[in-house]
């Protein structure tokens, strides 16, 4: 099952000439799932490999601006394409609040449309894996997310099957599906008996706006990917604590003591570029990343490989530059 993030949005708080405000897309499998509609999110959509498809799930982390200003140009230019999909937008107590005035700007959605409030704590179960919603520190109503796929069985030992006598085809099949099989002279093969030890599944983090937490940093534990703010540098700490916001050094102590594989930050103050942040960083945690727009991350299972950045890979003409999490 592939796995991948798709940065269309890194800059903080305002647009950049390079960075546009907050938007990530997961992709999974047939799985389109997008955190936070900043401004412009469907151009950048659009610009990219992935086209303004009908997503079916948004997700926002909290109402200030930067997070949501592109939802509703979106859900009018889904009504002018004739959208028959339904669609479902999820945030932090509020939201239908902020819909009673965007309605007014909106007017009616031809298309089946619902708001769902989520708080902190909540599991929304989806088809091979479950959304958590996080609590941040961000002084206002704003959640985190977290995507955690349950372990997979282990591998299959052919020879171990061949020689219990299991024959190939279907009662393989219900073995690797961790079900016990009966075979024809009585005898009981159970899964263990043929399967290795389980294998993790993914998990992939996403913190949105937010100081440090000992909450976002056990729910990271272990994580394939935690994007996490990084507005400003060390420099600027007070500043950061002021607004409740996070140094890109603060970002690598969460994620070296949560033992998570890829770091990638986002929400860059428009008074960085970013390559100071991210050496900020890799001086405490070196497998860190800080993805421009149109940039994605892979992430393969643990078994398969260490996740990687691909530069410009949401982009048609992309060079493909692999970056190692190390």
């Amino acid at each position: 099952m592939d796995l991948d993030l798709v940065f269309l949005g890194t800059s903080g708080s305002a647009p950049t000439a390079r960075r546009a405000p907050s938007a990530l897309l997961l992709r999974r499998g047939g799985d389109r799932v997008l955190f936070d509609c900043g401004e412009g999110t469907q151009r950048q959509l659009l610009q990219s490999v992935v086209g303004l498809v009908d997503l079916r799930e948004i997700f926002l982390t909290h109402y200030h601006l930067d997070h949501w200003l592109g939802l509703p140009g979106m859900l009018k230019t889904f009504q002018l394409r004739d959208r028959e999909a339904p669609l479902t937008v999820y945030g932090p107590p509020g939201l239908k609040s902020l819909f009673v005035d965007l309605r007014r700007l909106i007017g009616r959605l031809s298309y089946p449309f619902d708001l769902v409030e989520v708080r902190a704590g909540d599991v929304l179960e989806r088809d091979g894996y479950r959304l958590l919603v996080v609590p941040v520190a961000h002084g206002t109503a704003a959640v985190g997310y977290a995507l955690v796929e349950p372990p997979r069985p282990g591998r299959f030992d052919v020879a171990a099957a061949d020689a219990l006598g299991v024959p190939s085809g279907v009662e393989r099949g219900v073995l690797q599906r961790g079900e016990s099989v009966t075979l024809e002279d009585g005898r009981v093969v159970t899964p263990d008996e043929v399967l290795g030890p389980p294998r993790d599944g993914r998990t992939v983090v996403y913190s949105g706006d937010t100081a440090p937490t000992e909450v976002l940093q056990a729910v990271s534990e272990g994580a394939d990917v935690l994007v996490h703010e990084a507005t400003f540098a060390e420099e600027e700490r007070a500043r950061a604590a002021e607004t409740m916001h996070s140094t890109a050094l603060q970002a690598a102590e969460l994620a070296r003591d949560a033992g998570v594989r890829l770091l990638a930050l986002t929400h860059i103050s428009p008074r960085y570029f970013g390559p100071e942040l991210l050496r900020e960083a890799r001086d405490v945690f070196p497998a860190t990343v800080a993805p421009r727009d149109f940039d994605t991350i892979e992430i393969p299972f643990p078994e398969r490989g260490e996740p990687v950045l691909v530069k410009g890979g949401a982009l048609a003409e992309a060079a493909a530059d692999k970056v190692p999490a190390s």
